[in-house]
């Protein structure tokens, strides 16, 4: 495997919008609320001993909102973990890569799309390296629109229990789902509350500000708390392309030759 390239923010984003018009596919504007914090924990955090994403020892990065997985093929990219042809053909026919995480690929942890799941699948490998003595950490991103989601909420109250110390979870709170905003379809006042009530010891973030987000992440680590820790990022979906920020219609529209040119003049500062 070759050794990591960069992770610079710039990069993914265009690596997601080359990926998105490759394939004719949607999830930008999901992907693009991302990409900040995915940078810092592949850069900061994320240990793969042998940088083997199958590595027994590794530590686990479960992407629960499974649609935003554009995002994570970018970090896996600079990671060396996928082949170029991955990338021009993505979605071409026997295209291995999915619109959706799929664990079958190396690096990705959990089969997601329907939404909730990935959370209870990172609670349970966190109390598995608990029970294993190791000092593994895992990561489990959500969406806010995936908070309405009943699973999340039993899995909140079992990770508490058990005090897994060793579980994050990142919240990409963007203000918006599939089919409008959060506030519209299922008000979620304050998370920040809510996690305390259940049992986890929280930060608030620019969800965009790298630095903020590593210094939030080391000093949840670094807490004597036994709770696990959630980590309310506050994005803006679309981030990096004016035309689509805080506009829902990129959560399902796909690129032309147009708006690939303008979107990655956008995110690199270099007309396509």
């Amino acid at each position: 495997m070759s050794p990591p390239k960069s992770f610079d923010a710039r990069v993914l984003r265009k690596t997601v919008l080359d990926m998105a018009h490759a394939g004719a596919t949607v999830h930008i504007g999901c992907a693009f609320s991302i990409v900040d914090i995915l940078a810092v924990l592949y850069r900061d955090f994320l240990r793969y001993p042998g940088n083997n994403p199958r590595s027994p020892g590794r530590d686990y990065l479960v992407l629960s909102k499974g649609h935003g997985v554009m995002a994570q093929y970018a970090c896996m990219r600079e990671l060396g973990w996928l082949e170029e042809s991955a990338f021009t053909g993505y979605f071409a026919d026997g295209s291995e890569l999915k619109g959706l995480s799929d664990s079958r690929i190396a690096g990705l942890e959990v089969t997601s799309g329907s939404l909730g799941h990935g959370f209870s699948v990172g609670v349970g490998l966190a109390m598995g390296a608990k029970l294993r003595a190791t000092d593994q950490k895992v990561y489990a991103l959500v969406g806010d629109g995936e908070l309405n989601e009943g699973p999340i909420w039993e899995g909140a109250m079992f990770a508490a229990h058990h005090e897994l110390k060793n579980f994050m979870l990142i919240i990409d709170e963007n203000g918006f789902q599939a089919m409008g905003t959060t506030e519209e379809v299922l008000k979620l006042g304050s998370l920040d509350a809510k996690f305390k009530s259940f049992g986890f010891e929280t930060l608030t973030i620019d969800g965009h500000d790298e630095k903020a987000i590593a210094e939030a992440v080391a000093q949840l680590w670094a807490s004597a708390s036994p709770a696990p820790k959630a980590l309310i990022a506050k994005t803006v979906k679309g981030k990096g392309v004016p035309f689509m920020e805080h506009n829902n219609m990129w959560h399902y529209t796909r690129l032309n030759a147009e708006t690939h040119a303008a979107a990655v003049a956008a995110v690199t500062g270099v007309a396509a």
